[in-house]
This record gives structure tokens, C-alpha cells and sequence, in this order.
């Protein structure tokens, strides 16, 4: 029996993931510490350290990061939290199985209709890129070193309920209510040509389960991709019908500087897969939740 400590339960992916650890038979326990207990940005390494021989976890998951800010505040989020956690779990609990979010924003551009692999180079385009890369690839290093028994999970574009507006459907779904509710026969997004890959957050929450528990890691980096690349303006689409909504949908702007660059991507799942795990969500399912979820708060 297993018992993890996940940081970052509050937040969108960190709250499925808890739910989903908390499901599995083979966790005794889940210990959420939140930021009254240990902050993960503004702690010392000697405080986290402290907590982890406190707690004494068989396995550390980290589901706090930025996804905005300035170059300081994302590498604060995303790449010395990695090198906090990577140096405090080494000297606490090193037999513990450590787990991190990092990004697809990751690789940069790539090759169109390629799913790209953890093996494809990584040439972000933006700080929020370079700074998962960062945190990824210390924890790529301690893993291969045997220094900690680490992974870092790829993440793709996660939807689902409870998704906030930080994220483009959860942007549009918040604008399609108010235009409903307003009488209101357009709204405006910024461009939605770029292809991208969604996975359900709660199907990624079971990779982050299969990553957690998996004995005998053999990779250190995997993709938490859907395996499916579509575009945004479809997913929008598909959101548009489900709410009932049949005005204008406006592109204007510049998308967020963390992709704008990337025109296309999709993972490839082959490493995933050998954790067991496939994701069973589709597109059209995702949307549907996404809009019952808001409708019910």
C-alpha cells in the first residue's frame, strides 16, 4: 500500500489527480499538504526536506506550476521547484517515486502530422516552454543517475470540468454563457487554426496514477497526450453546439505567447502505453462535461 504526497491539490489537474490516487486500491493514503503546511515557490529546501521526513511518502507528486507570468515567476514555478523537490527527496526519502507536470510547450515547433516523441528535439519558443524543459530535464538527469527515482509527464492541452479560463476552452465556455445569458450574437477569441492535442484531465490523472505506481520505470520523460491533434477552432465548435449557441465566433488577437508560435502537434503515446494506460475520453465527450460542469456551478 502506497502513500503519496501531492502538492497541488487545489488546482485543476491537481484536484483529479487526487480523486483519481484516492480511487486506487493500491493507495492507503493521500496527503494534500496545502500552502499553510509547506509553499512549494516561496519555501525553503530545508522546510521541504523537513516535510518529506515527516511524512515519509512512497511516492511525491508535484502538480503546482505557472502557466503566465514573467520569466522569473515561471522558472520560480515550473524550474526551482524541480531542483527543490529533486535535492529535498534525495536526502529525505530517496526510494520514493517522484512525479512532475511538465509541458508539450516543451518541443517548439514540429514537424506537421509527426506525433512527436520524447525523443524529438526540444526547442521551445517561449520562458513557459523553457522553463518546463528545465525542470524536466533535471529531473531527466537525477532519474538516469539513480539519484531519485523521477518522471516528468508531458502534458498536452488538458480539458475537462472544472477547467478555468487560463485555458482556452474554459475561456470560451465562460464567453458562450454570458452570450447566452447577454442575448448576445458574437463572440470574440483570439486565432483558432492551430492544431492541437486535448486530453481529458481525468484521463490524464490516471497517467499521473499508472506514473505513481508503476514499478520499474523505464523512460523518465512521457507524453500525456490524447494521440489525437484537431483544431482549436473545431473544439470551440463542438463547445459552441453543445451550449446551444449559434452566433459568431470572432478571431482577432494573437493567441498566448506559450504556443503561438506552434501551429501543430500531437504526441505520440507510445511510452504511456507501456504504463498501461490509454486514454478512454473523447473529444466530444470532454466538451460535453466541460459545459454540464459549468452549468451545474
Amino acid at each position: 500500500m502506497t502513500r503519496v504526497l501531492l502538492f497541488g491539490a487545489s488546482g485543476f489537474i491537481g484536484g483529479h489527480a487526487r480523486d483519481a490516487l484516492a480511487a486506487d486500491p493500491r493507495v492507503a493514503e493521500v496527503i494534500c499538504p496545502g500552502r499553510a503546511a509547506h509553499d512549494l515557490l516561496d519555501g525553503t529546501p530545508a522546510a521541504l526536506t523537513g516535510l518529506l521526513r515527516e511524512v515519509g511518502p512512497d511516492a511525491v507528486v508535484n502538480c503546482v506550476g505557472a502557466l503566465t507570468g514573467s520569466a522569473a515567476q515561471l522558472v520560480t514555478a515550473n524550474t526551482l521547484v524541480a531542483a527543490k523537490l529533486l535535492a529535498a527527496t534525495a536526502e529525505a526519502t530517496p526510494q520514493a517515486r517522484l512525479v512532475r507536470l511538465g509541458s508539450a510547450g516543451e518541443y517548439g515547433p514540429v514537424p506537421d502530422r509527426v506525433p512527436v516523441t520524447e525523443e524529438a528535439p526540444a526547442r521551445p519558443v517561449s520562458e513557459y516552454g523553457v522553463s518546463h524543459l528545465a525542470g524536466t530535464r533535471l529531473f531527466q538527469l537525477a532519474g538516469e543517475a539513480g539519484q531519485v527515482d523521477a518522471v516528468s509527464l508531458r502534458v498536452f492541452n488538458p480539458i475537462g470540468p472544472g477547467m478555468s479560463q487560463e485555458n482556452l476552452l474554459g475561456r470560451a465556455a465562460a464567453r458562450l454563457r454570458a452570450a447566452l445569458a447577454d442575448g448576445a450574437t458574437e463572440i470574440t477569441l483570439g486565432p483558432l487554426s492551430a492544431y492541437r492535442d486535448f486530453v481529458d484531465v481525468r484521463d490524464l490523472a490516471a497517467l499521473i496514477v499508472a506514473a505513481t505506481l508503476t514499478p520499474g520505470l523505464r523512460h523518465r520523460v512521457v507524453n500525456a497526450g490524447s494521440g489525437r491533434a484537431v483544431t482549436a477552432r473545431e473544439a470551440v465548435g463542438l463547445l459552441a453546439g453543445t451550449a446551444g449557441y449559434d452566433g459568431r465566433i470572432r478571431e482577432a488577437g494573437v493567441g498566448p505567447q506559450r504556443s503561438q508560435a506552434v501551429d501543430w502537434i500531437q504526441a505520440d503515446i507510445g511510452r504511456a502505453g507501456e504504463l498501461g494506460w490509454s486514454p478512454v475520453r473523447d473529444l466530444e465527450t470532454s466538451i460535453k462535461d466541460i459545459w454540464a460542469a459549468g452549468e451545474a456551478r
